[in-house]
């Protein structure tokens, strides 16, 4: 009879964590595609199937780029969809949906001078310091808009280490169907070894639009973050298609998601818009242009080609190709926090929340018992 008594034990957990069970890492990503005629995406070169009178796809200098429908998965065009590149800060889109169902945004925590260690030399920095206190969200702020390596540190210990949050990450990639990344830094790092490619980045941002949370920080375009002095600071999203930074216009209906840069990756950036009720998601990689900006002018003209070639093509592939079905087992759990690295946001007591469902739960195995067997003796 063990059974019963321990499924009314885990109902005061279920109860009291909805959300966490609704956005977690096993949740399906969205509806798949219908399946292609034959996927071109493992060919080289550009592919596209387009209808009669149907734009012509832009001509890009990017190694690698690849547009697709987000709500289907249908990929409209691309070249050299799994070409294996650097991605650079690209990566952080995995990090966010591997990393993101662990952490409750109201923890707070006190950074020790540790867990800033190992940044790389060049990183793009938020100014995470040693001994200040910050939220989970001030955190994921840092990452989204200021491509924080240093937050990402923080981060990366708070669920199990740097380590095993890479490997976290590499099979969160296999369960999406995203197999041509290779992780080896979690932050995008240049690291030998270390690659992706636009199918997978695309397949990233996809399925992070369906993550409220992610959704809400990729889109930010401002906020604030904590000084050393106690203090706060503005900081503003690096992705100048978002914001129209430095001479590039914003792009309209443009939703975020990730830029990154590197010197072995060059400009990368998978992006998202929505006009008139349809998404698309695109990823560019490494345009060999000479315009520092040309990742994000390359990336507005497939847009605008994929808004006006929508229904108008045949998909080449679909990015749910190498998926098998919804996450289950090992790959759908979150990692758990270490409770002791936590210092607990007022508003949000984690610890008094995990003890209530606990007494729920006792409280509903105590019930079974009473019934099954009447009084249980006491002292």
């Amino acid at each position: 009879m063990a059974g019963p008594a321990c499924a009314l034990c885990t109902t005061g957990l279920l109860v009291l964590a909805p959300a966490a069970a609704a956005t977690g890492a096993g949740v399906d990503p969205g509806p798949r595609a219908r399946p292609a005629a034959a996927s071109l995406l493992y060919r080289p070169g550009t592919h596209v199937r387009p209808h009669p009178g149907t734009p012509e796809v832009p001509d890009l200098s990017a190694r690698s780029w690849l547009i697709a429908d987000a709500r289907t998965g249908e990929v409209l065009a691309a070249r050299d969809a799994h070409r294996r590149l650097p991605p650079a800060s690209t990566l952080k889109t995995l990090f966010a949906l591997t990393v993101l169902p662990a952490l409750p945004s109201g923890i707070r925590h006190r950074v020790g001078a540790e867990e800033l260690q190992g940044v790389g030399p060049g990183s793009s920095l938020v100014g995470v310091a040693e001994n200040r206190t910050y939220r989970v969200a001030d955190l994921w702020n840092g990452v989204f808009l200021s491509s924080g390596n240093d937050a990402v540190r923080v981060l990366a210990e708070l669920t199990g280490g740097w380590r095993a949050t890479a490997e976290r990450m590499q099979a969160k990639a296999r369960a999406l169907g995203a197999r041509d990344t290779r992780v080896k830094s979690p932050d995008g790092y240049d690291a030998p070894g270390q690659v992706s490619s636009a199918f997978d980045l695309a397949v990233f941002g996809r399925a992070g639009l369906r993550n409220p949370e992610f959704a809400r920080y990729c889109a930010l375009r401002e906020a604030r973050f904590p000084g050393r002095d106690g203090g706060t600071y503005g900081i503003v999203n690096t992705n100048r298609l978002l914001t129209g930074a430095d001479g590039v216009a914003p792009y309209r209906g443009l939703i975020g998601i990730k830029n990154g840069y590197t010197s072995g990756a060059g400009n990368t950036l998978v992006a998202a818009a929505r006009r008139e009720g349809r998404t698309l998601v695109a990823t560019v990689m490494n345009p060999r242009s000479g315009d520092g900006w040309a990742v994000y002018e390359e990336t507005r003209s497939l847009l605008d080609w994929g808004f006006g070639a929508a229904g108008r093509v045949d998909p080449v592939g679909s990015l749910d190709a190498l998926r098998a079905g919804p996450l289950r087992g090992p790959e759908a759990e979150s990692a758990a926090v270490p409770a002791a690295r936590r210092e607990e946001d007022p508003g949000r007591p984690v610890s008094w929340t995990i003890a209530g469902a606990a007494l729920l739960g006792g409280a509903g195995t105590a019930l079974f018992l009473r019934l099954r067997w009447g009084p249980v003796p006491t002292g």
